[in-house]
């Protein structure tokens, strides 16, 4: 009798994670490597918001607290959604968890049964058709055309929706390609979901605030109130108050779904950490003028990446909406030869090659669901962006 779970061998270790332990210990070894692939902002936690978590330690509040989160962060949730995105809910339609990642599994694990499936936009973050496995049900990809910005059409929602469907998994601005859906768009696919009353909707908003150049981000429920009882909407403080290590993640929906992620989380982690809800209190309630000045360096970094990108041979680089990442396509690169003598015939060798020959640590697209591609996080130094797209250049000219 096999002693690991055969569901475990239906998913796969983080690409995204297993690309940035690879850079480190290279560079442990000596190696200079430019790491791209981490999915964070290298800003550092704003100092009020530290402050708040130094000050909850001295104060004592270092007990386990409510299992889904305390009351005050709860309230301080309620009051983003009412102010940030015109959503009015109440605590109990609040759930906090570590991480946003935590959320998503909560809620998959509380309602997916054997055979439902769940719809995922293509590309998509390399965890969401794992949780679904993990939770027993069926990932299904619709992929988003180059030629659209990676982002699908109402026509293939549509198409895609079957009696078995129970989950939309939405994401806009994206990961991995920071492509945004603007609010004529995401009426057309909340038209869809509207014609079909089985299907929930998973909105993964987490980069909600890493929005450029005039683009509105907008939200499913906010989109279509009539979805309002049917749609989990999902964010964070990690990626817009540079809190990826404090892990707090929430969500708000429906009671009978956060009751019923509450009981999920009762049995697996209990509550997150004191520390890190009293931090994202103050984050959510304190100023917040630091977002658009850290969404400064963010534009700038991500034109300087997207013009040294598309002008390397053979990669065509789009020009996101938000978020910290670029998707290129590399089409013109597949079918060719190292300097080194590695052939290049799909994303994940381009993305090998580059990093063992040039130094330069991306994650590749298949990872993600849609090839030929790799992601860069541009969230780093533009000192660093410069000399690895000098690299990736080099790289690509070094093709035969």
């Amino acid at each position: 009798m096999p002693f690991l779970s055969e569901t475990l061998s239906r998913v796969k270790p983080s690409p995204t994670i297993a690309v940035t332990n690879k850079a480190r210990e290279l560079k442990d070894a000596g190696k200079d490597v430019i790491g791209l692939g981490a999915g964070e902002p290298d800003f550092d936690t704003p100092a009020n918001i530290k402050a708040a978590g130094i000050r909850a330690i001295e104060e004592g509040k270092t007990k386990y607290t409510a299992v889904d989160g305390l009351p005050e962060l709860k309230a301080a949730i309620c009051e983003k959604f009412k102010r940030d995105n015109n959503l009015d809910y109440t605590p109990a339609q609040v759930s906090v968890s570590g991480g946003g990642k935590q959320v998503l599994f909560n809620a998959l694990v509380a309602t997916l049964n054997p055979g439902d499936e769940v719809i995922i936009p293509a590309p998509y973050w390399v965890s969401y058709p794992d949780m679904v496995l993990l939770a027993g049900g069926t990932p299904v990809a619709i992929e988003g055309k180059l030629e659209n910005a990676f982002k699908i059409t109402a026509d293939q929602l549509d198409a895609a929706i079957t009696p078995k469907t129970k989950w939309f998994i939405f994401n806009s601005p994206s990961n991995p390609t920071g492509a945004g859906y603007s609010k004529a768009e995401l009426k057309a696919l909340t038209d869809v979901l509207m014609k079909h009353p089985h299907v929930w909707v998973m909105s993964d908003d987490m980069y909600e605030h890493l929005a450029f150049d005039g683009f509105e981000f907008c939200t499913p429920a906010e989109i279509e109130p009539g979805l309002y009882d049917r749609t989990l909407t999902v964010n964070g403080v990690s990626k817009a108050y540079a809190m990826t290590g404090w892990r707090i993640g929430y969500a708000a929906g429906p009671v009978e779904l956060i009751a019923a992620m509450r009981k999920v989380q009762s049995q697996s982690t209990s509550n997150p950490c004191s520390i890190s809800q009293y931090a994202a209190i103050e984050a959510l309630n304190g100023p917040q003028e630091f977002i658009a000045e850290n969404n400064e360096a963010f534009v700038r970094r991500r034109n300087l990446v997207v013009e040294m990108l598309n002008a390397a041979e053979g990669i065509t680089c789009p020009t996101p909406e938000g978020a910290f990442y670029v998707y290129p396509d590399i089409s013109g690169c597949l079918g060719k030869t190292s300097a080194s003598g590695a052939k290049i015939e799909n994303d994940e060798e381009f993305a090998t090659a580059l990093l063992e020959e040039n130094g330069v640590a991306v994650v590749f697209g298949a990872a993600f669901g849609l090839s030929p591609n790799f992601r860069v996080s541009y969230a780093t130094s533009d000192e660093a962006l410069k000399e690895a797209c000098t690299r990736i250049q080099a790289f690509c000219k070094g093709l035969t």
